[in-house]
């Protein structure tokens, strides 16, 4: 099964995918976020697009794993979503996501630009919850 992740931001949603077999997670896009309307749309062109089984959404979590104002958005926004694509949603802590994407466009000598980061911390929170799954956790 293919997965789908999202890095949701205020302005832009960093987007990632499994390949087929449910092992790796790569970037795929990002785009600036319109209206929940328009955002679902592409989402579930996305979905239909790859053949997606299920999504995976980076929740953000406050540093002591708590749930803020923020987080609540992302699950309100999450659920939606899920009704919309009539997909399972599955919410995986995306604390530090940034940073991480920022250190690797860094080791690859690019300059760590918002677009690129959005997606590549999407392809972060997706490979964490993939790994997660092969542990048996």
């Amino acid at each position: 099964m293919r997965y789908l992740a999202l890095d949701l931001g205020d302005r832009r949603i960093g987007v990632a995918l499994s390949d087929s077999t449910g092992t790796l997670a790569r970037p795929l896009e990002m785009f600036y976020r319109s209206s929940r309307t328009a955002d679902f749309a592409h989402i579930e062109t996305l979905v239909q697009q790859h053949q997606v089984g299920a999504l995976i959404i980076g929740l953000p979590l406050n540093m002591d794993g708590t749930e803020g104002a923020q987080a609540t958005w992302v699950r309100d926004y999450g659920s939606a979503l899920a009704q919309a694509a009539n997909l399972p949603v599955v919410f995986w802590d995306e604390r530090l996501t940034s940073v991480e994407a920022e250190d690797v466009l860094r080791s690859q000598g690019r300059e760590p630009g918002k677009q690129a980061i959005d997606a590549i911390a999407a392809a972060i929170i997706l490979q964490s919850y993939l790994e997660h799954l092969r542990s048996g956790s």
